[in-house]
């Protein structure tokens, strides 16, 4: 019982960096979240990702109207991307996930459970994310929109989303810079707006399948991330993107490795 205490605080804690990274860096957030309610809160994963769905959708709309009055937002390429993302996030959570058994398939000693495929794919995807963020490089802003690039990048982050409750900022970004011709700090207020519009579809779509939330938790999260998104943004002011990515990224690696190998042994 100590123990779980010690958890749970630790979670709270912890919850503040779910809203620096969404206010500095206009992602990662269910990155974060989703380890730390499966690990610190025992939320069972599955449930996990509407808990995280509701936590970095608020946290983010909070933030992307910070970012409007910074003149940072994008209206009509967030919608061109929110559009066929929300489509396919409904369509993968309200029927590809409830099709997925519990029972999966085991090797050896290891029974593999969708619990545990979703903690792995999530480990991979924090991976995959890390990688992004410490390979900083500057990279040239194309001028054209590209129309298809970005409802093809709405259509992956829709799957991402749906699949782990994760909002996809550093799939957005990226494809906001290429296929729609925006400035880094343009991409990270208007993906903002698209995890907003992804995350609360995505949790309206669960509220519908009558899930049961502790919204105590998850109202007190919320908060503590809201707090976090302010000290995020007030720290971007402050100090250069550059610097802070690369560690934010070697976080992430540690953590996404650390989730693979719990699940896996």
């Amino acid at each position: 019982m100590h123990k779980y205490l010690n958890m749970e605080a630790s979670g709270y804690i912890i919850s503040i960096l779910i809203g620096i990274s969404l206010g500095l860096i206009g992602g990662g957030g269910s990155i974060l979240a989703m380890p730390i309610l499966v690990y610190l809160f025992k939320i069972n994963p599955q449930l996990a990702t509407s808990y995280s769905l509701f936590i970095v959708g608020v946290t983010a709309f909070i933030a992307a109207i910070k970012h409007y009055k910074l003149g940072n937002l994008k209206i009509k390429q967030a919608f061109l991307f929110a559009m066929p993302s929300v489509v396919v996030l409904l369509i993968v959570r309200n029927f590809l996930v409830p099709k997925i058994p519990n029972y999966l398939f085991s090797f050896k000693s290891l029974i593999v459970t969708k619990d545990i495929l979703l903690m792995v794919i999530f480990g991979v995807l924090m991976i995959i994310a890390a990688f992004s963020m410490i390979n900083n490089k500057r990279k040239v802003v194309t001028k054209n929109e590209n129309l298809s690039k970005l409802i093809i990048m709405g259509i992956v982050v829709g799957i991402v989303t749906g699949l782990l409750g994760a909002g996809g900022g550093f799939l957005i970004i990226p494809a906001l810079i290429f296929g729609a011709g925006v400035q880094m700090k343009e991409a990270v207020g208007t993906s903002l707006v698209i995890i907003f519009i992804n995350s609360t579809v995505g949790f309206l779509g669960d509220l519908s399948q009558n899930i049961k939330l502790d919204y105590k938790l998850l109202f007190t999260i919320s908060s503590i991330a809201i707090i976090g998104m302010f000290i995020g943004i007030g720290i971007s002011k402050k100090i250069k993107e550059d610097q802070l990515k690369p560690i934010f990224g070697w976080f992430v690696l540690i953590s996404g490795f650390f989730i693979i190998i719990k699940e896996l042994t």
